[in-house]
């Protein structure tokens, strides 16, 4: 049982740290939090948007444009406790997508969501835009996430090897977007048309391109391939769309448990599966990435209401 005094000292300690990068950090519209967990989260909030994002995970958790419904779904039930992944927001997957393809022991998607990251800089320019950078380091990979919080929400995720790293490595990378919708029944995605996927729902069939807007009337888990396009959620209920614009990205994954996968997770609310739908900015599979010693990579992100 921790004493009264631990209690006061954690308290103590976790204040200092969110007065440091108060005053490190000192911008309009920007202040720092304990969030659930006591975790410690950046706030945005602005004429032109709303938003939040832990430093555990450098892991987005709210967007909001002004006037708009908030855009990224959060679970209910969602775990706040470090070596756990948080539920919903926009997770980032690296550097393997899925299951280590060896080690069953290793954490699902990776080890950047189950981190500690650093803030970088903060700033914000004449229209009122704030842009957060953070960065954390991985073996031999160094990683920077910058989020730029505007009327439109847009993520740079930079991945640099050592030059002192023992020959070229290969990596697999995904922004698990979460998003929220009123009636995923009722949603249809549209940009993927045209790509052939994998059904992980059906033993991960490779399956052609259908040639139609998807529509959700089951559980649904494919990966996309030879997918650059602009995605646009339609939101029938809610009356609007979310569009989903990247670059260097050759994978989009689109993510619906259902039923019977909610009950299964307990970090997933029995009903929640009716107000959410992935659709992940990736490349995995055979579009991993491979890196030279010093080489780079950066793959983009904007999403943006279109209602």
């Amino acid at each position: 049982m921790i004493g009264r005094s631990s209690h006061f000292f954690l308290a103590s300690f976790m204040q200092s740290i969110l007065d440091q990068l108060a005053l490190k950090f000192s911008l309009p519209g920007l202040r720092f939090e304990l969030g659930r967990g006591r975790l410690v989260k950046a706030v945005v909030e602005t004429d032109l948007a709303e938003g939040e994002i832990y430093l555990y995970g450098a892991h987005l958790t709210h967007f909001q444009p002004a006037g708009e419904a908030g855009v990224l779904w959060m679970s209910d039930e969602s775990v706040f406790e470090v070596g756990k992944p948080i539920r919903g927001g926009v997770p980032i997957c690296f550097p393997w997508f899925g299951p280590h393809p060896t080690d069953p022991a290793a954490p699902l998607h990776g080890d950047a969501r189950i981190r500690h990251w650093d803030l970088e800089a903060a700033e914000i320019d004449g229209d009122g835009v704030v842009i957060l950078t953070l960065a954390t380091s991985i073996d031999d990979f160094t990683l920077t996430y910058q989020v730029t919080f505007g009327r439109s929400l847009a993520i740079l995720f930079r991945v640099e090897l050592s030059k002192h790293a023992n020959g070229s490595v290969s990596f697999e990378e995904a922004l698990h977007t979460y998003c929220s919708v009123q009636d995923i029944q009722q949603a249809l995605i549209e940009g993927l048309e045209s790509a052939s996927y994998a059904d992980k729902v059906d033993g991960m069939k490779r399956k052609p391109a259908t040639d139609e807007s998807i529509h959700f009337t089951g559980e649904c888990d494919r990966i996309y391939f030879t997918a650059a396009a602009d995605c646009i959620l339609h939101d029938t209920a809610m009356r609007r769309s979310i569009k989903i614009r990247k670059s260097n990205s050759q994978c989009t994954v689109v993510w619906n448990p259902w039923i019977d996968k909610s009950v299964a997770m307990r970090d997933f609310g029995d009903d929640e599966w009716q107000s959410m739908v992935c659709i992940e900015t990736a490349n995995v599979a055979p579009h991993s990435i491979e890196l030279k010693p010093g080489g780079s990579h950066v793959m983009t992100a904007e999403i943006s209401v279109v209602s």
